[in-house]
């Protein structure tokens, strides 16, 4: 019997890869226009979400927005969430209409085609490395003063599944104060259950998005962002817990 689940996972895995892959290649001198200038990177977004849900339905993963799409024209935010599998990058594009940039693991690069344009279309730390961390800062402020949004998944990584929220780093908190950015914590709870990122394990179904209250930061000092960083985690934390419980 786990013989035969291992086989359905596996078969699983594949199928979402080449979902991820096939609308790139087909795709593929588009998107290269697309990322050729920065002031289009807005269509390219608009793609990223088309492919994005395609992903989801087409390996099986029905995406439910609980609050709605996110949807502020013309404002910048910072964009956080809790972390566990491929799948939160897919859903965070469903959910959210407003353009943003995702600040991400260098790792991400080496996945075939996807790691091409991940690396074109956002900014990526090496989180081992001090001087990229930095470097993060400046690319970031770069890209909210051309307009953008910022999505930072602030535990750093993907924790030890038997973690339900890991500690969050400051990076996010910081920015998002330096620039006024109200900060917007979302809420993926079941993509540890759906598409993990334990090999052998997962399952079609549903995937929730909840939107928590957007927390404003303009009358914030830096000086609070270790406050800041923790109420935004106790709000993600509590809402996972509430669901795991519900489950």
């Amino acid at each position: 019997m786990k013989f035969i689940k291992n086989i359905g996972h596996l078969g699983l895995r594949i199928w979402f890869y080449i979902l991820m892959a096939l609308p790139l290649f087909i795709c593929f001198p588009l998107l290269l226009i697309l990322i050729s200038k920065e002031t289009w990177y807005r269509y390219f977004f608009k793609w990223a979400r088309l492919w994005a849900a395609f992903v989801m339905y087409g390996a099986g993963f029905i995406p439910i927005r609980k609050n709605g799409t996110f949807n502020v024209p013309k404002q910048s935010f910072m964009f956080v969430a809790n972390h566990t599998s491929m799948l939160d990058i897919m859903l965070m594009l469903y959910t959210v209409k407003n353009p943003f940039v995702f600040v991400g693991k260098k790792e991400l690069t080496k996945i075939p085609v996807f790691g091409f344009f991940y690396r074109k279309t956002c900014i990526v730390v090496d989180r081992s490395s001090p001087k990229s961390r930095k470097e993060v800062f400046v690319e970031a402020s770069r890209k909210i003063n051309l307009g953008y949004s910022i999505c930072i998944f602030p535990e750093g990584g993907v924790p030890n599944e038997s973690i339900i929220l890991d500690e969050f780093k400051e990076g996010a908190f910081r920015l998002a104060i330096n620039h006024k950015l109200p900060i917007v914590p979302l809420v993926f709870p079941d993509h540890k259950k759906r598409f993990s990122y334990t090999f052998f394990s997962g399952s079609m179904g549903k995937v929730r998005s909840y939107i928590l209250d957007v927390m404003p930061t303009s009358s914030l000092s830096l000086e609070t962002r270790n406050e800041l960083k923790a109420n935004v985690r106790n709000k993600i934390l509590e809402k996972l817990i509430r669901n795991s419980k519900a489950d």
